[in-house]
């Protein structure tokens, strides 16, 4: 079975994913310095009462992001 591509946004509540990629604007280099680089596991663990912002476990920490900043990040989703 072939791997599934998607970005962090469309990460649902609770779900797995190893990033695969991050764009290249100013604000994914800040994602890469707070730990969102390629082959690091994420979880989805809070979503905003308006669905926005989102906060994924990543690297050990606990990351709050807007939509907009995770659909910079491409994902491959993992069976959990």
């Amino acid at each position: 079975m072939a791997p599934v591509y998607d970005t962090l946004d469309n990460l649902q509540f609770g779900e797995t994913a190893v990033i695969e990629s991050v764009g290249n604007d100013d604000m994914s280099l800040r994602l890469l310095d707070m730990g969102c680089v390629p082959g690091e596991a994420v979880i989805l663990e809070k979503i905003a009462p308006l669905g926005d912002p989102i906060a994924i476990q990543v690297s050990g920490s606990l990351l709050s992001m807007r939509l907009a900043e995770a659909s910079t990040v491409r994902i491959r989703r993992t069976l959990n």
